[in-house]
């Protein structure tokens, strides 16, 4: 886990749920999970201050299942919500979008790890499935 200060990352934790509440004063105002992993998530989870909310954006499993202190969820006040595609509305958002892609705020080309022709798809798929790619733009020429 990274700790995203003003300025942006500050620090590295590797799966150290302890030292991140430390290093915040209890807690994470918001933990983003991007992986997919449910024990990544529950990590965040367990990440995450009391009245911070934890976002999870990564697709699991769909027969995996998440196990959380329900409690946690009263008592702590914590949010858990789900963001599918960035739970974006494109008519509002992609203006936005590509006006911060204009003005250099929206770095789309390092999000870009392959360029792959349709008959290299199941050789992106493995990459994603791996881990080795961001994201892959099949090009039809």
């Amino acid at each position: 886990m990274s700790w995203l200060g003003p300025s942006g990352a500050t620090h590295a934790l590797e799966g150290d749920v302890e030292a991140i509440k430390e290093l915040t004063g209890g807690g994470a105002d918001h933990a983003i999970d991007t992986t997919g992993v449910v024990a990544a998530l529950q990590q965040a989870y367990r990440a995450t201050r009391p009245g911070g909310t934890t976002v999870t954006v990564g697709l699991p499993d769909p027969a995996a299942e998440v196990a959380l202190p329900a409690q946690s969820l009263v008592a702590e006040e914590k949010t858990l919500r789900g963001s599918y595609l960035g739970s974006c509305v494109p008519r509002r958002d992609i203006p936005r979008f590509i006006e911060l892609y204009r003005s250099g705020l929206l770095p789309v080309e390092a999000l870009l790890t392959h360029r792959i022709g349709l008959e290299e798809i199941n050789t992106g798929f493995d990459r994603l499935r791996r881990g080795a790619a961001v994201r892959q733009v099949v090009t039809f020429s």
